[in-house]
């Protein structure tokens, strides 16, 4: 029997120009390509508000980032996916947002699965809502201006099949509360 692969198609800046007229590439190495990141002229609680209403919730356990602000978000893809977000507090007025597509955290190949940051996800939300947005590329300190071409990314799932850790941990823990009983009832 074949495990049935789950892919995750997207784009991502490749070729683009910057608000100084400069063309750049968008560096892809062993890690994957360069996080660039989305700035908005609005609160955190007002995009925390809409995010909320596409059904964004929080993340309880992550890696928290400097300046990040208070807990991430992730969004349900198609199953296994999910979009995971984070918001920074960049300077009075303004939000940094940075999002990637991985394997869900309800699944335990979430722990070493292939992750990639996205930005055009995050660009319709916010067209969707009517909320300016700038991208900024932190490698060269400047606003992008236009993108000239983009990178086509295919993330795949393990090979194996992915396994959702909740149940296991009921099942395991039912298992050991009988073993526990029958220990307990022959002493």
């Amino acid at each position: 029997m074949t495990a049935l692969v789950q892919e995750y198609l997207t784009k991502y800046p490749k070729t683009i120009s910057l608000e100084n007229g400069q063309r750049q590439t968008v560096d892809i190495d062993e890690k994957g390509v360069e996080q660039l990141t989305v700035i908005v002229k609005k609160s955190a609680e007002e995009i925390l508000r809409i995010l909320a209403i596409e059904g964004f919730t929080k993340v309880k356990f992550e890696h928290k980032q400097e300046r990040q602000i208070g807990d991430g978000l992730s969004l349900k893809l198609k199953k296994p996916w999910e979009m995971h977000l984070r918001m920074f507090d960049i300077k009075k007025g303004f939000v940094a947002i940075q999002a990637e597509v991985e394997v869900s955290r309800d699944y335990l190949q979430h722990l070493f699965c292939q992750r990639t940051p996205v930005i055009y996800e995050v660009e319709s939300l916010l067209r969707k809502h009517q909320i300016e947005y700038s991208v900024w590329s932190d490698k060269v300190k400047n606003y992008v201006h236009t993108v000239f071409d983009n990178y086509k990314i295919k993330l795949t799932t393990p090979s194996i099949p992915v396994f959702a850790w909740k149940p296991m941990i009921f099942v395991i823990g039912t298992v050991g509360l009988f073993y526990l009983w029958k220990y307990l009832n022959t002493i």
